[in-house]
């Protein structure tokens, strides 16, 4: 009985202490004794903050929480929000560190945690070879002969070689190490040489194929580590930006589509990546490549397989942009437009005759339209017109008063000018149609499309003068063949 109580009064007791905090940092910062010490993570390109902790007169602060952080490079950031030092965070997460602003790298200490040691022994490293390096850059600006040149380059490599090596070496010893998969991300192909190409000679092309088939070696797309340090969104954007072909959206879709399903049983990677790639190709640098968004959107986000990680208005702003961008992809045809004329008498797009069709969407009130306008209408009067190209002007806002006030003072004649009555617009809205706001994308004006004889779209979104130099990129291209 006696050992029932005993037992009963253990477990009481056990109810009754606290729960040890799942993280808990002690972060000693000189010369800092008051106001708050900052935590924070790299996230791709940004650092956030995520925690802070009250300094007391011995410079010490403590950052704990109840739930677990992710692994990554996490930051100590200063009271004044001027300055930080890195650490890493993986699955040692109670331990100390000691530091002093006078020399970050020289008198940081860390209490418990082998990572951070062996992280500080590599960025002393690295410090180290950086600077040598910088000294030899320097130094060979002013060198004066070629064989100074020479022994001085041969010397930045040598340095350059020590610190892979030991990148190498590490990630051999260390290799489930957060170092180490940063490292595998750093790491750069190594392409053979001449010999051992096709032939026996070197070969540009193959080289590039090398280059970009062993891009990604070593790197996992399950280690959500890496979404928390200062190198993957690097690597990431250098692949899409650089390495891969910018003129061809389904070998951009492919690869997107490699990489998230090779990432798809890590759900924080998978929603880094698409969440990534998307806002890359939403609003794409270069034309055409919102095809990419649109196999993203049909293959991730229509199947549901984002839905855990959207909010409403994401959402929205997905899936709105998603159906409107599907209407109007480079090469498709264009979606018809069945408005009336200045007279009110009906007008198809599709009854017009020409060898290329510039489709303007414009605001009579507009400020940028009034100054575009009519430069368009001077390449159109000057340039395009003798070459039978036509333009389809649509008038979205402003009012047809102001429409027909505009192209009579700016004298736009032989345009096919156009408008949708507000009855069109209910009879749309009523038999749910989609508008031609949402058939052509259309969100701010002026608006160009450029359309062939068949009326498929080759070219959106330009600028008149950008619009210009691709019709006569194309004109020139007929006449040469």
């Amino acid at each position: 009985m006696k050992g029932k109580c005993l037992l009963f009064f253990l477990l009481l007791i056990g109810l009754q202490l606290p729960a040890q905090n799942a993280y808990e940092i002690k972060v000693t910062l000189k010369p800092f004794t008051s106001g708050y010490l900052y935590l924070g993570h790299h996230f791709g390109k940004k650092q956030y903050l995520i925690d802070s902790a009250p300094l007391n007169s011995k410079s010490e602060a403590v950052f704990k929480g109840k739930e677990k952080l992710f692994g990554g490079v996490y930051l100590v950031v200063y009271p004044q929000k001027n300055g930080w030092f890195e650490m890493l965070v993986d699955q040692q997460q109670q331990f100390a560190v000691e530091a002093d602003t006078a020399s970050i790298l020289q008198n940081t200490r860390f209490i418990n945690s082998a990572d951070n040691d062996l992280f500080k022994e590599y960025q002393k490293l690295s410090f180290e070879k950086g600077s040598a390096m910088a000294a030899l850059q320097k130094k060979l600006s002013g060198a004066k002969t070629a064989a100074d040149s020479a022994l001085i380059r041969s010397q930045i490599n040598t340095a350059n070689k020590e610190l892979q090596q030991y990148r190498e070496g590490f990630a051999i010893k260390y290799p489930q190490h957060l170092l180490s998969a940063i490292f595998r991300v750093l790491r750069e192909p190594a392409i053979p040489p001449a010999e051992k190409h096709p032939g026996g000679k070197y070969d540009s092309l193959y080289a590039y194929r090398y280059y970009k088939t062993h891009y990604w070696d070593g790197v996992s797309f399950t280690d959500e580590r890496l979404i928390r340090t200062p190198v993957f969104q690097a690597r990431l954007d250098k692949y899409f930006n650089e390495v891969l072909a910018q003129d061809s959206p389904d070998t951009l879709s492919k690869e997107t589509e490699k990489i998230l399903e090779a990432s798809k049983t890590n759900k924080e990677m998978f929603k880094f990546l698409l969440s990534s790639l998307t806002d890359k190709y939403v609003n794409p640098v270069y034309m055409g490549q919102d095809a990419v968004f649109v196999h993203l959107f049909q293959k991730y986000y229509t199947t549901g397989q984002a839905d855990y990680f959207m909010s409403e208005k994401y959402r929205k702003f997905i899936f709105d942009r998603g159906y409107s961008l599907m209407a109007n992809l480079i090469g498709d045809p264009a979606a018809n437009m069945e408005l009336v004329d200045t007279t009110d008498k009906p007008v198809s797009l599709y009854n017009l005759q020409a060898n290329y069709t510039v489709v303007c969407f414009w605001d009579a009130t507009c400020s940028h339209c009034k100054e575009e306008v009519p430069r368009l209408d001077t390449l159109y009067q000057n340039k395009w017109k003798q070459k039978g190209i036509k333009v389809f002007g649509v008038m979205t806002d402003g009012g047809k008063e102001a429409w027909l006030k505009f192209i009579r003072e700016y004298n736009l004649k032989d345009w096919v000018h156009v408008y949708q009555t507000q009855a069109m617009k209910d009879a749309d809205y009523a038999a749910g149609r989609p508008g031609f706001r949402q058939l052509y994308d259309v969100y701010q004006t002026p608006m160009l499309y450029l359309l062939d004889k068949n009326k498929k779209i080759i070219a959106k979104k330009l600028s008149y003068s950008q619009l210009d130099d691709f019709l006569q990129y194309k004109l020139k291209k007929e006449t040469t063949n």
